[in-house]
């Protein structure tokens, strides 16, 4: 069971460490179990003025306060972490402290950058971005149809707009069922 002593320590640990520092794989379940146990003791109103239950509550108030700071520390270096990681190419560096959602979050991250990254890159070469959606405006009623991923799309009636997939929209527009939206 975690106490508010261990709360504060990782929070100074994070504090004055350039790493990530090492937590328990359950860290956040028994952050949970803590405050959860805190706030049962802090809303017994039968001893409103008990010292125990002004000193819970100060306790729930301050782990709450060190579990943001040392939560918004960690996201701080792990945003670090992706930063290096994205212009060096080694990426598992840390990667050891990181609790499974902080994996999971530097693995989503280093996927936006790569995707960033390629963008650039394609925009650098000559590479024009393809439009995926159009803004049309229906001039008829169109019943439901199948888009080209095999979704349903509609049905739409005369004059609502929508934001549509370009190639479908092209098709729409040339049938004479919709038109472009002029910005």
């Amino acid at each position: 069971m975690i106490t508010y002593n261990d709360i504060y320590e990782a929070s100074r640990k994070e504090r004055y460490s350039e790493q990530l520092q090492p937590l328990p794989k359950n860290f956040i379940q028994e952050i949970a179990d803590y405050l959860k146990e805190k706030k049962e003791i802090s809303v017994k109103e039968d001893d409103v003025f008990s010292d125990v239950v002004i000193k819970t509550k100060k306790q729930l108030e301050n782990a709450m306060t060190l579990f943001k700071e040392l939560m918004i520390r960690r996201r701080k270096k792990l945003l670090n972490l992706v930063l290096i990681a994205a212009e060096t190419g080694i990426s598992k560096q840390d990667f050891d402290n990181m609790l499974p959602f902080e994996k999971e979050l530097f693995e989503e991250l280093m996927a936006c950058v790569d995707k960033s990254d390629k963008k650039i890159s394609e925009t650098l070469n000559g590479k024009k971005e393809e439009k995926k959606n159009e803004l049309v405006v229906f001039n008829t009623d169109v019943e439901e149809f199948m888009g080209l991923e095999g979704e349903k799309m509609g049905p739409f009636s005369k004059g609502q707009i929508a934001n549509i997939p370009f190639k479908i929209a092209q098709i729409l527009i040339e049938d004479g069922k919709a038109e472009i939206v002029e910005e």
